[in-house]
């Protein structure tokens, strides 16, 4: 069969890192310094850090994944108290003008790091200028804003979470022929771009697979996704195999519409983000497989390269990623994604990431036994 043509996309791959000035008080105070956050948080811990200033971090909203305020917002307080610096953690709730408005106040509280992770490049890149105009390090957390000015960013590396969703379609598929539908994440996602670009370079090359749709998914909304895989699905008359769906939210979309259609089980459907609702449709069979990305590896990697900046510290770096937009490159830190089945569904219950309580209650209490998961 014919087969398409990959998805442009966003390379990855360096800028020289800053150092955040300590100023002669915090030098002469750095053996009794205190700790304690602010903002939304409260924060707190004392640990006689040489720590100068806050960091300020902006999470983007609380309904493209469960993990900003589930995981994310936890593990990086732990991190912050446990070092005795001052942070502000908020969430932007899906707003740009709030976004842009959280960063202000941030930067006229004293904020000397922000760690953002940006709704789109635009409004992303307007907060990284003004900051860099104040004197402020900035630290792309998750999601790489292109054309901006960060000094760092800490992520998964999303070509390769691209690839462990093409592999693992692929694995459930098997080489038999068969009709893909991708529904790709929100065009204002750079790693939406960079998931895409993985995955066509895993199914595209074979050759008994055909790409019969593709979209992408607005804001990464699981209702926007179900209007649009549903009219995938009438366009093609029900002949879908498979879909790369790029996270559980938008996967989980898709099994309802396989299942309006009495084909529950019948198509191969991928996630990412393991989250419950993912592994459980993982357990019943109606989604094969999700991308596991431990955000504790995450946000502990971030919180350590905040830190080392306002400690005036030059930040550890394991790679770099290219901005073509800005012409730039970016030093990174990029960590490793899972596939996962149903055969290893227990090593996210056992990492602590889901819940054997949460993921086995009810029904699924003998699925969970049958995975290995108690």
């Amino acid at each position: 069969m014919r087969k398409e043509p990959s998805t442009p996309v966003a390379n990855d791959t360096v800028l020289r890192r800053g150092i955040v000035a300590v100023t002669a008080l915090a030098a002469v105070s750095a053996l009794t310094v205190t700790a304690c956050g602010d903002g939304s948080d409260g924060s707190g811990g004392t640990s006689g850090s040489a720590a100068s200033g806050k960091v300020g971090v902006i999470l983007p909203d609380t309904t493209s994944s469960t993990r900003w305020e589930s995981f994310d917002r936890p593990y990086l307080q732990q991190a912050f108290k446990a070092a005795g610096v001052q942070y502000d953690i908020q969430n932007a709730e899906g707003s740009t003008q709030r976004f842009q408005t959280i960063a202000d106040q941030m930067l006229t509280s004293g904020a000397s790091v922000l760690l953002v992770t940006g709704l789109d490049s635009n409004s992303a890149a307007a907060v990284q200028r003004k900051a860099q105009a104040q004197g402020v390090k900035t630290i792309d957390y998750d999601r790489l804003t292109l054309g901006g000015v960060s000094d760092y960013y800490v992520s998964f590396d999303n070509v390769r979470v691209g690839e462990e969703l093409g592999k693992g379609l692929r694995r459930c598929l098997g080489d038999k022929a068969a009709n893909i539908a991708y529904l790709n994440g929100s065009p204002t996602d750079n790693n939406a771009t960079l998931f895409a670009q993985g995955a066509h370079k895993i199914l595209d090359p074979v050759s008994s697979y055909e790409k019969v749709a593709e979209q992408p998914v607005p804001d990464w909304s699981p209702e926007r996704a179900a209007t649009i895989f549903e009219q995938m699905w009438t366009q093609q008359k029900g002949e879908i195999d498979g879909v790369l769906a790029a996270n559980d939210n938008l996967g989980n979309a898709a099994v309802a519409v396989a299942k309006k259609n009495q084909q529950g089980g019948k198509v191969a459907i991928t996630g990412q983000d393991a989250t419950a609702q993912g592994l459980q449709n993982i357990l019943d069979g109606t989604q094969c497989m999700t991308v596991y990305k431990p955000v504790k590896q995450e946000a502990d990697a971030a919180a350590k390269l905040a830190i080392s900046l306002l400690k005036g510290q030059k930040g550890e770096t394991s790679s770099t990623v290219n901005d073509p937009q800005g012409k730039r490159d970016v030093p990174s830190v990029l960590l490793t994604p899972i596939g996962i089945f149903k055969d290893n569904v227990k090593q996210v219950v056992d990492d602590g990431f889901v819940k054997a309580a949460e993921l086995c209650k009810g029904a699924y209490a003998a699925k969970c036994k049958d995975a290995g998961v108690q």
